[in-house]
């Protein structure tokens, strides 16, 4: 009993947060209720997400600082300076720390990165691990160095991922996930005297850059109908879907799902406007996919809105 009084009396641990957007709000609220929270640093968010953090910081006392390009940085170890955290969480923080910023305290700098480590090291593991049609992904927890996604891993929380999971909606699951393990985290520095931690197999590690046009664009030619299906899934929302040409024209198909269907056509034609108006596309191997939406210059439009804008029954994605 007096042991439970002792450790409820302790002082919390100092916390501060640097983040890049929404996706770290649960962690901050998870950590504010329970007192961790000291400040919270932005770096290249959108600007109502800042208003956002900037008025709820102030309504509860708590310093904030945004960061938006990397020139800024360098008031970033003043600012740690003036606060003395304990630790400095990092949930989608956008920039490399320096070595400056990282000697204000060797192990007090930790990252929280929606992939596994080190197989899925860049800014967007989400999309990779959906593009790659991983059956589970993981929120890999390291200590931060001058490299991205490089430090040593503290620990690693495997996440399934649903058939037919959109990025937005892995988006959604990690960032409460986060939440719940930035907590756990958060406690065991509370009551631990040290954090145990391994290196990463460098053997294993791979990076990805962030997604271009080339990345999004589907490969008719190549791609079996299962992974144009999840490369949609990995570029909803945040790309709009994925990219395809038609007659020279840029849109991008949102969702799409296998057909029983089969064909002797060449990839990518458009079959028909089914009955559930829907496009019938042709893919590799006599498969067929149903698109119900598309992204054009038109706007987001349907199946059968898309259609009607002119005859495209016959015609070629490509």
């Amino acid at each position: 009993m007096v042991q439970q009084l002792y450790l409820y009396l302790m002082e919390k641990k100092r916390i501060l947060v640097l983040c890049g957007g929404k996706f770290a709000f649960p962690s901050l609220q998870q950590l504010g209720v329970e007192h961790f929270l000291c400040g919270v640093g932005t770096g290249k968010a959108e600007s109502e997400v800042v208003q956002v953090l900037k008025r709820e910081s102030a309504n509860n006392g708590l310093p904030y600082k945004a960061f938006p390009d990397k020139e800024s940085l360098s008031g970033l170890r003043a600012w740690i300076d003036e606060l003395q955290p304990d630790y400095i969480f990092s949930i989608s923080f956008p920039f490399l720390l320096s070595e400056e910023v990282l000697a204000y305290g060797e192990n007090r700098f930790i990252n929280f990165h929606p992939g596994p480590l080190p197989a899925y090291r860049g800014p967007m593991p989400l999309f990779e691990v959906l593009r790659y049609q991983e059956k589970e992904t993981a929120i890999s927890v390291h200590f931060m160095n001058t490299e991205f996604d490089e430090g040593a891993l503290i620990l690693e929380e495997k996440v399934p991922v649903r058939n037919n999971e959109t990025y937005g909606g892995l988006a959604v699951k990690l960032s409460e996930r986060i939440a719940l393990v930035a907590l756990n985290v958060a406690e065991m520095l509370q009551y631990g005297s040290s954090i145990p931690s391994s290196m990463q197999d460098e053997g294993q590690a791979r990076y990805f850059e962030k997604p271009d046009f080339s990345d999004t664009l589907i490969q008719w030619n190549r791609m079996p109908a299962e992974e144009i299906i999840s490369l949609i899934n990995a570029c909803n929302p945040w790309n709009q879907g994925a990219d395809t040409l038609l007659m020279g024209k840029n849109i991008k198909l949102l969702t799409a799902s296998l057909s029983s269907e089969t064909h002797t056509e060449t990839p990518g034609k458009i079959l028909a406007l089914t009955p559930r108006e829907e496009l019938a596309v042709s893919c590799l191997n006599g498969q067929v996919i149903h698109v119900p939406v598309i992204s054009s210059d038109h706007g987001i439009l349907t199946a059968r809105q898309f259609a009607s804008l002119k005859n495209i029954i016959g015609y070629a994605f490509n």
